[in-house]
């Protein structure tokens, strides 16, 4: 190697995060029939997974019913949670979003538009919402993004 010779570097930016995107969903159907309208229509492998159990105080557990699909690792993977469970709310400062969808490593945003289209073109899906994480603050949002 020269002497003198100069070392050039070159810093690469991260532009991935490891927080899902969320996709806020209104809708009057039952999880478990969401679940399989979502399944049909973005082909995917929603299944009933163990749900979120919040102690809001001592004896009192609140559950919320989730449905995950790992199937396709490493390509997107999918959670569907109820923000709803009788008067309770998962994220409260969203009193007026049923489901909470999450999209884990989308690709680029082309496709998180597509799936937010076909979203919105569900007969059983009233509106649809994006979320962003950061402008939220509510204690409950550990309980989404793990």
């Amino acid at each position: 190697m020269k002497s003198g010779a100069k070392i050039k570097r070159i810093q690469l930016k991260d532009n991935q995060t490891n927080d899902p995107d969320i996709i806020g969903i209104v809708s009057t159907e039952p999880d478990y029939k969401l679940s399989l309208a979502l399944n049909r229509k973005l082909k995917i492998s929603l299944k009933n997974d163990s749900p979120i159990v919040i102690r809001e105080e001592p004896g009192v557990e609140v559950t919320f019913s989730r449905f995950s699909d790992i199937s396709a690792v490493p390509n997107p993977g999918y959670d569907l949670t109820s923000n709803r469970s009788g008067k309770n709310f998962l994220l409260k400062k969203l009193k007026n979003i049923d489901f909470i969808f999450q999209v884990h490593n989308p690709g680029d945003e082309d496709d998180l538009k597509a799936i937010a289209a076909t979203l919105k073109n569900m007969e059983c899906i009233t509106a649809i919402f994006r979320i962003d994480t950061a402008t939220i603050k509510d204690k409950n949002l550990q309980y989404i993004i793990q």
